[in-house]
């Protein structure tokens, strides 16, 4: 009995140590991949080097690229070992909260614009008491969350705010008045 009991636990461990042996031999080192997303808070280019400086926090995401002109970036990482056990429709979810963390939610990632660039339309609003980043990011933050607004600029050098707009969504009026709501004195083009 005392023999059958050694043999099986001989032969349990056995087991264990080929199986264990089989997955490290077929284990892959993981690959990292990337992928483009729309970034929120790049609201004028000195804003990179922000944005460069969060993501040094990030130690499992690195920042491939910057695209300002089109307020995009390329981030890279090994989705199994910076989103453990989630599932890749929820990265830019991940992403965006690890992102807003480090930076107080002035930066923070959506999916990239669907609309096509030919079919939006820039426009540009005067606007005064622009006079530091802060409020360069309060007037930012108040369009750029209009549902419609694929992307924004506030520049208090220029005393002005742009935005490319889808026209089926929203207009200058709307934007306009999401300024005046944030104290923003509006001018006159």
């Amino acid at each position: 009995m005392i023999a059958l009991r050694l043999f099986r636990s001989a032969a349990f461990v056995l087991a264990v140590s080929l199986f264990s042996n089989f997955v490290v031999a077929d284990d892959k080192p993981a690959k990292s991949e990337r992928f483009t997303y729309r970034v929120l808070g790049m609201f004028s280019p000195d804003r990179e080097k922000d944005l460069t400086t969060a993501f040094k926090e990030l130690p499992d995401l690195t920042l491939v690229a910057v695209n300002f002109d089109d307020a995009e970036i390329t981030v890279e990482f090994v989705p199994a070992k910076a989103f453990p056990s989630v599932k890749p429709e929820q990265f830019i979810e991940r992403v965006d909260q690890k992102l807003r963390s480090v930076t107080h939610s002035t930066f923070g990632i959506k999916p990239q614009r669907t609309t096509a660039r030919d079919k939006l339309k820039q426009v540009t609003i005067p606007a005064a008491g622009l006079d530091c980043k802060a409020c360069c990011l309060a007037a930012y933050e108040a369009i750029a969350g209009i549902d419609g607004v694929e992307q924004a600029t506030a520049s208090f050098k220029e005393g002005k705010v742009t935005a490319l707009i889808d026209p089926t969504k929203t207009d200058q009026a709307k934007l306009e008045d999401a300024l005046r709501k944030k104290g923003v004195a509006v001018g006159k083009p």
